[in-house]
């Protein structure tokens, strides 16, 4: 069976612009992918079952984006098979990652084309969208300037730099974040220049550190070596390097307790990748 890659984001910076009746938060933000990924493997049955070999420990499978994704898809396009789903899981949790959000979009792309649905880009985007503001961007597969709630993007090009990525030793809920009354909710909107010019910064930052003790000393850390960033809401934070022998130097450099990779960026989705291969 083909392992599907389910890559990491990172957000390069993160703007709340506004907050709507609904209570969702008009925000801005750039999308950027690694080439670090979570692996799913997918076997076809005749029969409609629907099973995740591998549950997550705290996660039932009706809560479980992978499976719900898969049940969308099923439903939507009237598909009589089944699935047995397996996932080596190698992106933290709550993180602010996007493991979940990439999970389902995975499950999307791969049973689209095992299934044979046909179903277009833009119509798994949409469906994608029902599942989580973070899905349709791991579906298209291509770095994206994002507004809205996230779902309305913008294709863009930033360098694509190595980067030093770590991950504390806790885990960041997005609901509490975005609940907070000390939440920067009113930023000028920028414009894509703008912030290819150097522009913009993560204003969940000032909730989590002060919330996070662990986030804070990770992010002070690596700021010794350059401009350190969290991603999301958290908790993984970054810094990018020129080349990737600068990088592993500061990985290498990380104390021994601290978890994290070095990665690369990536303006195309590895998922995209193995599609077009597939092609």
């Amino acid at each position: 069976m083909i392992a599907w890659p389910a890559p990491a984001k990172i957000n390069l910076f993160l703007h709340i612009t506004g907050q709507r009746d609904d209570g969702y938060h008009e925000l801005q933000t750039a999308f950027q992918f690694l080439d670090v990924a979570d692996s799913l493997q997918f076997r076809v049955q005749d029969n409609a079952d629907i099973t995740l070999l591998t549950p997550i420990a705290g996660v039932a499978d009706k809560d479980n984006l992978i499976v719900r994704s898969a049940y969308a898809l099923q439903q939507y396009a009237n598909v009589s098979k089944g699935v047995q789903i397996s996932l080596e899981k190698r992106l933290p949790m709550g993180g602010g990652l996007g493991g979940g959000s990439s999970n389902a979009a995975t499950t999307l792309v791969a049973l689209n084309d095992l299934w044979q649905c046909g179903l277009s880009v833009d119509t798994l985007a949409t469906l994608g969208l029902s599942l989580g503001a973070d899905v349709p961007v791991f579906i298209r597969g291509t770095a994206a300037w994002a507004e809205g709630v996230g779902e309305k993007l913008t294709a863009i090009s930033p360098p694509e730099p190595w980067y030093v990525v770590i991950a504390p030793d806790c885990h960041v809920s997005t609901a509490e974040v975005f609940s907070s009354q000390e939440l920067t909710r009113d930023c000028e909107p920028i414009t894509i220049s703008r912030f290819l010019s150097g522009e913009g910064r993560n204003v969940c930052e000032d909730v989590v550190v002060k919330h996070y003790p662990a986030v804070s000393e990770a992010l002070d850390w690596l700021s010794h070596y350059g401009e350190s960033r969290m991603s999301g809401t958290g908790a993984c934070v970054f810094s990018g390097f020129d080349s990737q022998r600068r990088a592993q130097a500061v990985f290498e450099a990380m104390p021994e307790h601290w978890q994290g990779f070095v990665a690369k960026g990536c303006n195309k989705s590895p998922l995209t990748a193995l599609k077009a291969i597939k092609n």
